[in-house]
């Protein structure tokens, strides 16, 4: 059986006083896709950000290969080996695509990805290495946010919405790369609205609700009634 190389337990989130999540306990095994679905407000980008070191306010468990991360920063844990393609690919505007991409080597872990893998990988890239981010279309500020995540080299990736607002066309190319990223070993979280993309391209699916799990399976074992049920609180 796979090794487990994350898992949180009774997770709870909070922004000041409102609390976002309610004992979320999710595991991710090695070489495993999952998916987190849920409408919006469910609790989904809050779980990836507390993840990823990003919500000050959270408690119980999160442990990476059996440590707690609960307490790192986010520049820590991206360090241990997790890190996160955010939602809206948060790109530094007037760094060029290359600069952009170099920061997420600056974890300076070792492994497959540097940047003239990306460019294989996206040679959209190559060709527009030089030129500020801002001036790249979003179909190619999410390839440059993928890679600037893969150059860290991480055991664990966290992709939030990352189909969001795209063009079918290249929400398809995406996802059809994805198992090529994911593999020798590396993991995903992907938070997918598209209810059938995120079951094709998991293992297992959760469904959030108001900040809690709602229903958990094998993705696909679960039926689109209970997955219905369970997106919209029925």
């Amino acid at each position: 059986m796979p090794n487990k190389v994350l898992e949180t337990k009774n997770l709870n989130a909070f922004y000041g006083d409102f609390q976002a999540l309610f004992e979320i306990s999710i595991d991710l095994f090695e070489g495993e896709i999952i998916s987190i679905i849920g409408a919006n407000g469910a609790g989904k980008s809050t779980f990836m950000r507390s993840v990823a070191g990003l919500i000050a306010k959270i408690d119980n468990e999160i442990n990476f290969k059996g440590c707690s991360i609960k307490d790192l920063r986010a520049d820590e844990i991206a360090q241990k080996g997790i890190t996160m393609v955010p939602e809206g690919r948060k790109l530094f505007p007037s760094l060029s695509v290359e600069e952009n991409l170099l920061i997420g080597s600056q974890t300076k872990r070792s492994g497959p990805w540097k940047l003239s893998l990306v460019y294989d990988f996206f040679p959209d890239l190559y060709d527009k290495k030089n030129i500020p981010s801002q001036l790249l279309s979003g179909g190619q500020q999410q390839m440059a946010a993928i890679g600037r995540a893969l150059m860290s080299n991480p055991e664990v990736i966290l992709f939030d919405e990352i189909s969001l607002g795209l063009a079918p066309i290249i929400i398809k190319n995406i996802y059809k790369n994805l198992p090529f990223v994911i593999k020798d070993g590396m993991s995903a979280i992907v938070v997918e609205q598209d209810i059938n993309k995120a079951i094709e391209i998991s293992n297992r699916v959760y469904c959030l609700q108001e900040g809690k799990i709602a229903l958990t399976g094998i993705s696909k074992e679960l039926t689109r009634e209970e997955i219905s049920n369970a997106y919209f609180g029925i």
